[in-house]
């Protein structure tokens, strides 16, 4: 179970999500008409990579100082955050708990998204995607997902082509996208989703339980599929256990590999790992 009492350790993170993720997106969408039908809002200091069209020349002239035009769809961030709640993810003991690993980061993103006083949506990924928050985006509404996560027994396949890009269709606003997930799908499948949710700032936290990563068992062994009805009878000896070693950590970096062609941010994190260690790494 989650404990809720991990969301008071989050202060030691910097919220200020529109400032983080500025840099990544500036410049990605340029219009040919910015501002057009838009409402000013505020100036900022101009940083390099600013689109110059942004740049009030006439305050220029008159100070010699650079500012850049706000305007209000600028400064709107809403913070998306999918977890995977396939039957892949209930794997691992006590803390290491995938499902719940990945929880508590998507969880941590929605609470600094809410001290920074900008939209949160939460969804669990399957075949489809189901959002679970009220749409409310306050502490409130964090504590409400810890019992959701609870109450939540992870089962079926995740579908990511589908998944992501029924809910990319859904995004109409500046946003920064977590998904958390042990991404054991196709690589094209995962691919084909990201490319939906390209343009948009882009985070993967990649889980893996120490119990995948080195299974427990050796010698004469049934391994049960845990999203389809298959088995596997196999002698797990040192030489398999090396192949499967490889084979996930090529699958691991082939998952990276697609992230990076989508401009996605991707973290491997090993769920034995302490919590906040790893979502320093995670966070924007």
């Amino acid at each position: 179970m989650i404990d809720p009492g991990f969301l008071d350790e989050l202060d030691r993170f910097e919220a200020s999500l529109a400032h983080r993720t500025d840099d990544r997106l500036r410049g990605e969408h340029r219009s040919s008409a910015v501002g057009e039908g838009l409402t000013f809002s505020d100036y900022r200091n101009y940083v390099p990579g600013d689109d110059t069209r942004l740049v009030d020349w006439k305050l220029y002239a008159r100070t010699g100082e650079l500012y850049v035009k706000q305007f209000e769809a600028e400064r709107n961030l809403t913070v998306h955050v999918l977890l995977d709640s396939s039957a892949s993810m209930d794997v691992g003991e006590g803390d290491a708990h995938k499902f719940e690993y990945a929880a508590k980061l998507g969880l941590g993103y929605a609470a600094l998204a809410a001290a920074d006083h900008a939209d949160f949506r939460v969804s669990l990924l399957g075949e489809r995607f189901e959002r679970i928050d009220a749409g409310r985006s306050d502490r409130g509404e964090v504590l409400a997902l810890v019992d959701r996560c609870n109450e939540t027994d992870p089962e079926g396949a995740v579908d990511f082509e589908r998944a992501l890009a029924d809910y990319a269709a859904t995004i109409d606003s500046r946003s920064l996208v977590l998904v958390a997930s042990d991404f054991l799908d196709d690589p094209d499948s995962i691919e084909a989703g990201l490319d939906a949710l390209a343009g948009n700032h882009l985070v993967l936290a990649h889980v893996v339980a120490p119990r995948e990563r080195d299974p427990p068992v050796s010698g004469d062994v049934v391994f049960e599929a845990l999203e389809r009805s298959e088995t596997l009878r196999t002698y797990f000896g040192s030489k398999r256990r090396r192949t499967y070693r490889e084979r996930l950590r090529d699958h691991v970096a082939d998952v990276e590999e697609r992230a990076e062609r989508t401009r996605a941010r991707h973290e491997r994190v090993d769920t034995d790992r302490p919590f906040f260690e790893a979502f320093a790494d995670v966070w924007v």
